[in-house]
């Protein structure tokens, strides 16, 4: 490995650890929050992210880009379904956080990779290998028994897995830079979060107007919470492989889970204790087998 592939290689650990660990504590800005419904906090997430990102655009001359992808008609058809996607995913992660369901949150974002493997064979024709079987049959296991022995049914997690599972694979069928795709997401979203702020929120904090400065600016940082992530995250897949960046993924559920169980006090029941360790197997298969398959290949690649 060359100096130059060095210093990119650091620079992406950097980004990703950046990444997760803002997507870690965002909770903890939502609980701030909490006193906004989940349905005006992700209007402003919509409005402030869209702003923001637009600034950013136009710094980076980004604007023919955008005009290019809107007359695409096939490449907006797939982000209008994943505007959809998105503002669900945001919707649900907000109302479990200020519902006390973080657990569940945590639960739905450990979830995911093994979702994506199972995305990735029915949609994109990827085949699993043997421990990435076992590592979904454990997953499995532990949703259908706290389906039949507790009779409960972890909806939220499985709603948020699911929403940016789908988000996940449609983004990649398109192939739109992160920045540039969530800024015509957010596009797309912001007549709905205007028609709703200003034709149906009728809340005591609804009007800007007569909220304080610091509930004001806290709204306002829905954008840099919402766009900062995620521009490290594309600044990490850029100066590392996927292979290794899917290890850090499960930074934030973990910080997720600490939060909900240490600092917010949500109950560790045994519902959620036996799914949990079922994900964690599962997830452990998972990276061992990620670990070892990515280990193999320049072993292969240097026989050849």
């Amino acid at each position: 490995m060359t100096m130059d592939e060095e210093q990119q290689a650091r620079q992406g650990i950097i980004f990703a650890l950046g990444a997760y660990l803002m997507w870690g504590i965002a909770p903890v800005y939502f609980k701030m929050i909490q006193t906004v419904s989940p349905v005006e906090i992700i209007c402003h997430r919509i409005l402030w992210s869209f702003l923001l990102l637009a600034g950013l655009i136009h710094f980076g001359k980004q604007w023919p880009t955008i005009r290019h992808l809107l007359s695409d008609r096939n490449k907006l058809y797939y982000l209008i379904a994943t505007s959809v996607l998105v503002g669900s995913n945001w919707l649900i992660f907000i109302w479990a956080i200020n519902n006390n369901h973080l657990l569940d949150a945590s639960l739905g974002y450990y979830i995911n990779p093994l979702l994506n493997v199972i995305l990735g064979m029915v949609f994109l024709n990827e085949r699993l290998r043997k421990l990435q079987w076992i590592a979904v049959a454990l997953a499995s296991v532990g949703v259908i028994i706290q389906l039949i022995l507790f009779g409960s049914v972890p909806i939220i997690a499985i709603s948020l897995a699911g929403t940016f599972g789908i988000y996940g694979l449609l983004r990649k069928k398109v192939m739109v830079s992160a920045q540039n795709g969530l800024f015509i997401e957010t596009l797309l979203l912001v007549p709905v979060a205007l028609i709703y702020l200003f034709g149906f929120a009728d809340s005591a904090t609804s009007n800007l107007a007569e909220n304080s400065l610091h509930l004001n600016i806290l709204l306002a940082m829905a954008g840099v919470v919402t766009t900062l992530p995620l521009l490290c995250f594309a600044g990490a897949a850029t100066r590392m492989k996927l292979s290794t960046l899917g290890f850090f993924q499960y930074i934030g559920p973990s910080m997720m889970f600490i939060l909900a169980v240490v600092f917010y006090g949500e109950p560790f029941s045994a519902d959620k204790a036996t799914t949990f360790l079922f994900i964690w197997g599962a997830l452990l298969v998972f990276s061992y087998d990620g670990l070892r398959h990515h280990r193999r290949r320049p072993a292969i690649a240097m026989a050849k």
